[in-house]
């Protein structure tokens, strides 16, 4: 069971590491945008970092739900960690439709908006990390 964990954990920080920089392409896109340079590359960018991480995603959910079946279902902890979970699912594809917007060529928002929205899986993140290692409740 100790192998799976650390495939979980590896697959984990793999998506959380596309999780984070996305948004920082979002930035630069704006940005550049606005400042009127290039930003076709970081649309194609964008579309391959958003494919690695749904990978990333799907793996770490799947040795997740492995290790669900195995150890059981026990604390009031896990419930908060799987809806927290679920709020991540969310910022990824929330992600994806920002994505999908740079290839139409626009974004929506700012980029300090952007900036913002990069501190939110962060958050979710630590909510989750709590959970698991401190099981508070």
């Amino acid at each position: 069971m100790l192998w799976l964990k650390a495939v979980h954990i590896l697959f984990v920080m793999s998506w959380m590491a596309g999780i984070f920089y996305l948004p920082r392409i979002f930035v630069h896109f704006v940005e550049g945008k606005e400042a009127g340079q290039d930003v076709d590359r970081l649309v194609i960018m964008a579309r391959k970092l958003y494919g690695f991480m749904s990978i990333m995603m799907l793996i770490a959910l799947g040795t997740g739900i492995w290790l669900w079946l195995a150890y059981g279902f026990t604390g009031k902890w896990l419930i908060v960690k799987l809806v927290f979970i679920g709020l991540m699912m969310v910022y990824h594809f929330w992600c994806q439709k920002r994505m999908l917007e740079m290839k139409q060529g626009f974004l929506n928002h700012s980029g300090i908006f952007y900036r913002w929205m990069n501190e939110l899986p962060l958050v979710i993140l630590s909510v989750i990390l709590v959970m698991v290692v401190v099981k508070p409740f």
